[in-house]
């Protein structure tokens, strides 16, 4: 059930603390953890505490911890020493989510001059 802790979700584990991360921050609501393949020199995870499956179903449920999402985010960015930086939301398979629990990607340390659209 969305909002519920999955037994089966790589991200419900790390927040439970079954599954070790290297947290960067953390608050009530929000946990933010290096990437274990980063993409970048710095690469870091931001997650909700609760599960929902992709930051569309988050935003629906909870548009108020979908935006303490994106602040944490922000957040992450400034502790990181980070001036520019890039923000990432995959949401479905064909768009590269490979852990369905909503999740933005914080990434910089190097030009990000890769035009996506």
């Amino acid at each position: 059930m969305a909002g519920e802790p999955q037994p089966d979700c790589l991200f419900c584990k790390i927040v439970a603390g079954e599954i070790p991360a290297t947290v960067v921050r953390k608050t009530e609501r929000i946990l933010a953890f290096r990437d274990i393949a980063p993409k970048a020199p710095v690469h870091v995870l931001v997650i909700p505490h609760v599960h929902y499956p992709n930051a569309a179903a988050l935003a629906a449920a909870e548009p108020e911890l979908a935006g303490e999402l994106l602040a944490e985010a922000g957040a992450v960015a400034r502790e990181e020493g980070l001036a520019d930086y890039r923000l990432i939301f995959n949401t479905g398979p064909g768009a590269g989510q490979t852990v369905f629990h909503a999740h933005v990607h914080v990434l910089g340390g190097r030009p990000m001059t890769e035009r996506m659209v």
